[in-house]
């Protein structure tokens, strides 16, 4: 089932657009390869609002987010997870507008370099939220979904009036999402996709790029998302099978063509699914703490 995506965005870098009755996005200016044409950051409700991952912490785009906030209270800087291109304008954000940050906490570092979105290693909430606990202004009520995968301590916002789902990087429209260890777990990451199915959400709302729209097509989506997964596992136990014990092997062979800077990501993508095959009992692996240099082998009384 291949991932229907959306790639199709009409956006202006610096400029606030009213995206739905309550939610405005403003797009930082940081595009790359991981994401995708910026940081879109989410302005919830009018008058009293929360911001979602107000993104990295630049001066353009830091007066382009005090423009759109220009007469409002801002009551929370709520944060979907620590990576440095959504939580370091979070306290800069917060102190200038008088509030706290929220968010799960900052999770484990990934080795530095490994990823071209590096953590934000100086991230930390002012407080710490836990599954369902409730932000709630003039008309607008938001509730946090822990959705461990991409990262340890990745959060979702469940935005009851407009039945919509704040994804930050867990379910993206444009491309799919990296699960790289230590922070990404790949079994957690499963679990986290049925938790958003199970809700029916009308639309998610990704942190880069467009949104996934109308009910049935999110679920399709979101079935998707999870098949392309189990696709890429089931690679795996057939590449092993043909005797590649190597994670950059099997790489190259089954990511044909792929930009050489999405490679780390990859491989680390990889050692995600070898890991959740480990604890699953159908692959072994010749280190204790497994890495993308160690060699698997399947353990064929489970495969």
């Amino acid at each position: 089932m291949a991932i229907p995506f959306i790639k199709d965005i009409d956006f202006e870098y610096g400029k606030v657009e009213q995206v739905s009755p309550l939610i405005r996005r403003v797009i930082a200016n940081n595009p790359g390869p991981f994401t995708f044409v910026g940081t879109g950051v989410y302005i919830i409700g009018h008058g009293e609002v929360a911001v979602i991952d107000p993104g990295p912490n630049d001066a353009e785009h830091f007066e382009a987010l005090k423009t759109a906030l220009k007469g409002e209270t801002v009551k929370y800087v709520l944060v979907t997870h620590g990576h440095s291109d959504h939580s370091p304008l979070a306290k800069p954000l917060a102190e200038w507008a008088g509030c706290k940050v929220y968010a799960r906490d900052c999770g484990k570092p990934t080795a530095k370099g490994e990823l071209g979105s590096e953590d934000d290693r100086d991230f930390s909430p002012d407080e710490i939220v836990a599954d369902g606990d409730v932000f709630s202004g003039p008309g607008w009520t938001l509730e946090v979904i822990e959705t461990p995968g991409h990262t340890c301590s990745h959060i979702c916002f469940d935005l009851k009036e407009e039945n919509a789902c704040l994804t930050g990087d867990h379910i993206m429209g444009w491309s799919t999402t990296i699960v790289a260890p230590p922070d990404g777990n790949m079994a957690a990451y499963f679990k986290s996709l049925d938790k958003i199915e199970d809700r029916n959400f009308d639309i998610l709302w990704p942190t880069h790029g467009s949104p996934v729209r109308e009910r049935a097509f999110v679920k399709t989506f979101i079935q998707a998302y999870r098949q392309h997964r189990q696709d890429r596992e089931n690679g795996i136990i057939e590449h092993m099978k043909r005797g590649e014990t190597s994670i950059p092997v099997m790489v190259e062979n089954m990511y044909i063509g792929l930009e050489p800077r999405l490679i780390p990501a990859a491989c680390l993508s990889l050692l995600g699914h070898m890991m959740k095959l480990i604890d699953e009992g159908c692959v072994s692996c010749d280190a204790e703490s497994p890495t993308i240099r160690s060699a698997f082998e399947l353990v064929e009384a489970r495969v």
